[in-house]
């Protein structure tokens, strides 16, 4: 396995773990299951052609990982009925980063 595979796939499952440990210890078990359920974004991907490109940066390229749509997940950050799934999806965002720099 490579850094960039842990980094990505640590920061999709174990880094959205410990913010739900540590900013919403009562819930935290719910919370990270949302937070797990925001990763239905990524089947925006199934809109690209081809699917699946190991190198390519899904940030502003698929719809669900646009610039816009990032715009709204931080707007939902403000909302107490939508601050879980934003941060979430936020969370989403940065995991996905990662392929960006490396």
């Amino acid at each position: 396995m490579t850094l960039k595979f842990c980094l990505h796939y640590g920061f999709h499952f174990v880094f959205p773990a410990i913010v739900a440990l540590l900013l919403f210890k009562k819930d935290w078990k719910k919370v990270y299951l949302i937070f797990l359920a925001t990763m239905l974004i990524d089947l925006d991907h199934l809109l690209a052609t081809p699917i699946f490109q190991e190198n390519r940066c899904s940030i502003n390229f698929h719809p669900l990982h646009s610039y816009i749509a990032i715009g709204i997940y931080i707007a939902g950050l403000f909302f107490k009925k939508t601050r879980i799934i934003a941060l979430g999806l936020l969370l989403h965002i940065l995991a996905d980063s990662i392929d960006c720099l490396l």
